[in-house]
């Protein structure tokens, strides 16, 4: 177990509490330093993106929908008190204290080169692709186990890549229109996305 996981799951394990692991959210709001938005951008304005290991990775897309509607379940689920077993001895990563720790994740790892040919398609561009080595510290597949989630709260992500990719427009190229907010005029020029119906 690595060291960031136990620190996660000590204070779970000594209070009431449920911690969420989320692996690699996307859709609208999303965090500007994910590929799901690097990438659009550097397609429409005709620059390289870089695909570490060499476009050998695999990333488990999940769409915020799915979060949300895993989270409000979770937020229902009260974690409940875990037995002693009879033996009374307790499995080191174990706890009576009352505490879950759910991922949250698609549970279907998609191939990094997937969502470029899908970004392509929605932009009506090819992407110019980098292939560079493999960042420290990264892993070339992330990919969770999700029964928790099913068993407890009875919930699996649904939204696959694809229909992802469909519920939302990829509008990237760089536009610059005025905003009027009261007496004064913005002007922006960013990748931005649409939703669709």
């Amino acid at each position: 177990m690595s060291k960031n996981k136990r620190k996660g799951r000590l204070p779970a394990a000594i209070y009431t509490d449920t911690g969420l692991r989320f692996f690699t959210v996307y859709g609208p709001w999303g965090r500007p330093d994910m590929a799901m938005y690097i990438f659009p951008k550097a397609i429409s304005e005709g620059q390289s993106i870089r695909l570490f290991n060499r476009g050998e990775m695999r990333r488990d897309f999940t769409y915020i929908d799915d979060v949300v509607e895993a989270v409000e379940r979770v937020i229902a689920k009260i974690p409940g008190k875990t037995e002693l077993p009879s033996s009374g001895n307790l499995d080191p990563s174990s706890s009576t204290a009352p505490w879950r720790i759910y991922n949250i994740d698609n549970n279907r790892a998609v191939e990094v080169p997937r969502v470029v040919a899908l970004l392509e398609q929605e932009l009506g561009r090819k992407a110019k692709i980098e292939l560079a080595p493999m960042q420290p510290g990264d892993v070339p597949e992330t990919c969770a186990e999700i029964d928790g989630l099913m068993r407890e709260v009875g919930f699996r992500p649904v939204t696959s890549i694809e229909d992802g990719m469909r519920k939302i427009r990829c509008l990237v190229s760089a536009i610059s229109r005025p905003i009027k907010l009261g007496i004064e005029v913005f002007s922006y020029s960013r990748a931005w996305l649409i939703m669709r119906p």
